[in-house]
């Protein structure tokens, strides 16, 4: 019985050990200044997370996945840096909720790249697709990823329903707001780190309305954005339900008329 007893406790310990090394920065490439910093919002992503890791293998920049919840997803970015010790990859652990807009704002603050940009933890926008983007902010502050423009593969589309409600909000946005842009709510978006740092002060929401709020400050600021076709693909799970579509409508609108 003394014998189970301590087996029990040993792995109990190994298991710990097991959840604070994922807090550990991936060791040497972490060092110097990166050619792009790359954020991931992860709320219990550990079911979604594992096709996005398979992506970054051979990643030249830095990855951080700013980590929400009580699922194993740290974890598994843990095991993922163990594996690829080339890549820049951390996640920051947070113990309370601070929303999608909250967590991306959270990596800006800690962005060390000269360009930064992010992407949905379901890789519904591949990680290549993100340097594609990347590549593009020689002509422009901002380039956005679009899925109703010209040019752009919907490999797996949305519910009707959920097309039809984007399509109302986008519509809605364009009036209230003056942005021309036909999708601000694709999860893909790169930045130069100026453009970040010229708003970032001013930025107040933390919900799914974020983008809405940084490109309007960012137009309003004088810098170039360009919309971009993508190839995306619907992985489903999404998580936008309908109360969150109403927070963002309210919300959005106590911004704009605030003043």
């Amino acid at each position: 019985m003394a014998t189970s007893e301590t087996d029990a406790r040993a792995a109990s310990a190994a298991g710990d050990q097991d959840e604070a090394d994922t807090d550990v920065h991936s060791p040497g490439p972490c060092t110097g200044i990166p050619p792009y910093t790359l954020i991931i919002p992860a709320y219990n992503e550990e079911a979604r997370i594992p096709r996005l890791l398979s992506e970054l293998a051979g990643a030249k920049g830095e990855v951080l996945l700013i980590c929400e919840g009580e699922d194993r997803t740290p974890f598994l970015i843990s095991e993922f840096a163990r594996a690829n010790p080339g890549v820049c990859i951390r996640c920051d652990r947070r113990a309370g909720r601070l929303g999608k807009g909250g967590a991306i704002l959270e990596g800006m603050r800690q962005a060390r790249a000269p360009l930064v940009g992010y992407m949905d933890a379901d890789a519904s926008t591949s990680f290549p697709q993100m340097l594609e983007l990347f590549a593009l902010l020689n002509g422009a502050d901002v380039v956005i990823g679009s899925r109703w423009i010209e040019g752009s593969v919907l490999v797996r589309q949305q519910g009707l329903g959920r097309r039809f409600e984007s399509r109302v909000f986008n519509m809605i946005i364009r009036l209230v707001f003056g942005l021309p842009f036909k999708d601000t709510q694709c999860g893909a978006k790169v930045f130069k780190k100026a453009a970040i740092d010229a708003v970032i002060g001013q930025m107040v929401s933390t919900g799914f309305e974020f983008d809405v709020e940084l490109l309007w400050r960012i137009a309003n600021s004088g810098f170039r954005i360009r919309e971009h076709p993508i190839s995306w693909h619907d992985r489903g799970d999404s998580r936008v339900r309908g109360g969150d579509v109403l927070r963002m409508f309210s919300g959005l609108l106590r911004l704009r008329f605030s003043r």
